[in-house]
């Protein structure tokens, strides 16, 4: 995350949050920073040095007036007008983690060979919710290559019980051992 990002993220939580609008902004940001990222052409166009900053200001009008909070408006063209909208994911991200701190809210990422069941992310997550006492959002993740069991990713931890972590440990003790 850039400073510019966390700079300006967190401006706009503390801003959300003193006039209760944290909930309502942070899902408007979460839909605009996956739609950018689905289009990173529109960031490029917002970020091009042949239209003014008058001009890129009214293409935020046009496209969010009456769709996103007023906030949310401003915040885009005070990012546009300073150059720094490439920076908006980052924006987001800061946000989020603020958000997130203050609510007692943390974010998991499961990474499993295969997707986990209702059942099994139900079962999870109620366990977590146990263990850290916070509500869990969890992620899960798919990738082949853990091969079996759970690595769980969450603030900046990473607990690993996966047949390919197990593998890894044995092969590195196996190295070790003097014949």
């Amino acid at each position: 995350m850039t400073e510019v990002g966390n700079v300006y993220g967190e401006s706009l939580y503390e801003l959300a949050k003193a006039e209760s609008l944290s909930q309502r902004i942070g899902e408007e940001l979460a839909v605009l920073q996956q739609s950018f990222r689905q289009e990173p052409d529109f960031i490029r166009l917002l970020g091009t040095p042949s239209l003014t900053k008058a001009e890129r200001c009214r293409i935020l009008d046009e496209g969010f007036r009456g769709k996103v909070h007023p906030y949310v408006l401003n915040f885009m063209k005070i990012l546009t007008e300073k150059g720094y909208m490439r920076h908006f994911s980052d924006c987001c991200d800061a946000y989020t983690q603020h958000f997130d701190q203050d609510n007692g809210i943390v974010r998991v990422s499961a990474v499993t060979a295969v997707p986990l069941t209702p059942q099994q992310e139900q079962r999870l997550k109620e366990k977590l919710e146990r263990i850290t006492g916070k509500e869990i959002k969890l992620h899960n993740r798919i990738d082949p290559a853990v091969l079996g069991g759970v690595r769980l990713d969450y603030d900046g931890q990473r607990l690993d019980d996966t047949v390919s972590h197990r593998m890894e440990a044995i092969r590195d003790l196996l190295s070790k051992t003097v014949l």
